[in-house]
């Protein structure tokens, strides 16, 4: 089992590789004081959206318990929540990454995260493969959970995307024949 410090470094190190490798246009990381993050995976993190509201996102492993190594106010790492799998929790100007990286082909292909929205909020599905984050009774966007994309370590594109069932967002990450690590990215942005 590696320990916890030296995997927080192997998943910071990959997750940087791979956003500086995507450029510019990626969402940096900048202390919000409007997110609230919880003290483990379980308790996930609260966001706000454009009107307003708050919504959760919890992160739905078997090591539900694991307490966040928090590196500055703005980024986080769970380290071990579910096999050969860290999370990068970074916090953004607009909301929050879950960068997902997956060490190894004994990894789950398949990551749930809970959402809890205030009343009148809705998900609906986008045809880019994200959800919206709806007012319903001003039909207004008010928050968007990006399409996930994901990559593995030599750059090459993972094919990525999101199922909802419920209150349940499963990202499914198609990383078997990959070279490790792997990263994914859930992005949401009010």
């Amino acid at each position: 089992m590696r320990h916890a410090r030296d995997g927080a470094a192997a998943a910071m190190n990959a997750a940087s590789r791979v956003l500086v490798a995507r450029g510019k246009n990626e969402p940096q990381e900048l202390e919000n004081p409007d997110v609230a993050w919880g003290q483990r995976a379980r308790d996930g993190v609260w966001v706000p959206t454009k009107d307003g509201q708050r919504i959760h996102f919890g992160i739905d492993v078997p090591a539900a318990d694991t307490v966040a190594q928090v590196l500055r106010p703005s980024l986080r790492v769970f380290v071990g929540i579910e096999v050969d799998t860290d999370i990068v929790a970074q916090t953004t100007s607009t909301g929050i990454r879950l960068l997902t990286v997956i060490h190894g082909p004994d990894a789950p292909s398949e990551f749930r995260f809970s959402v809890s929205l205030a009343d009148g909020l809705a998900l609906e599905a986008m045809p880019s493969g994200g959800y919206d984050v709806v007012h319903l009774r001003y039909g207004a966007t008010v928050g968007r959970l990006y399409n996930p994309w994901a990559c593995d370590s030599m750059y090459r594109p993972v094919k990525a995307d999101y199922t909802l069932s419920g209150s349940i967002v499963t990202m499914r990450v198609q990383h078997e024949g990959s070279f490790y690590p792997v990263v994914a990215d859930p992005l949401y942005s009010r």
